[in-house]
């Protein structure tokens, strides 16, 4: 080979690695470099649920042998059972509505049975005090009417104001007692048993009352 050759293919391949170095730079130059990004959780978020708690509701199981309840507008009269036998009224719930469903509503919830009489006289007997002296018992709106008081009505004890009257206590008179007439709730009147009203006593116990 002559030396004219030689310096060709010397020459040609000192161009092609020109070439394909200008290449390798070229390509390093456009290609773009990617950082990673390290990746960071999401806080945990901790959702607390809003839990509404119901009122406890204290429930009495039924009982087979319970007492059916009669709703206080139908109620025509009571029975009240004493120590010494029964005695029946019948209810005045026209005049006295509100009292006669206050004292249907307290006896059908037992809240007579053994309460005494702690006030007898020649004239009338009265209980239905849980505190059994006279003093106990809480407030209810006079009714006044114009039914009399006469033998075996039906009333509310009071105090001195004749708009309030006490919402536990009751009396039956023994006798015609018409300076109570407009004065004192009259809601009822006794149709059975005033032989048993004349023989109550001072301690004497309410058993129950029960309601039709």
């Amino acid at each position: 080979m002559g030396f004219m050759s030689r310096t060709a293919i010397i020459f040609i391949v000192l161009v092609v690695i020109g070439f394909g170095g200008l290449y390798f730079l070229l390509q390093t130059k456009q290609t773009t470099f990617t950082p990673q990004i390290p990746v960071v959780p999401s806080p945990t978020v901790q959702v607390q649920r809003l839990i509404t708690i119901a009122p406890s509701i204290s429930v009495t199981p039924s009982s087979t042998s319970a007492v059916p309840t009669i709703n206080p507008v139908a109620a025509k009269k009571a029975t009240i059972k004493t120590s010494k036998g029964d005695i029946v009224f019948s209810f005045y719930g026209k005049e006295a509505p509100g009292t006669v469903a206050n004292f249907v509503q307290k006896a059908q919830s037992g809240f007579y049975n053994n309460l005494t009489f702690h006030r007898v006289e020649d004239w009338v007997i009265q209980g239905g005090d849980p505190k059994g002296n006279g003093t106990g018992g809480g407030d209810l709106p006079t009714e006044l009417s114009e039914k009399p008081f006469v033998v075996g009505s039906v009333g509310v004890a009071r105090g001195g104001d004749i708009k309030i009257s006490n919402d536990s206590q009751f009396f039956i008179t023994k006798t015609e007692a018409p300076w109570l007439n407009n004065q004192y709730t009259n809601f009822g009147i006794v149709t059975d048993g005033m032989n048993v009203v004349n023989t109550i006593k001072i301690g004497d116990r309410i058993l129950g009352i029960t309601v039709e």
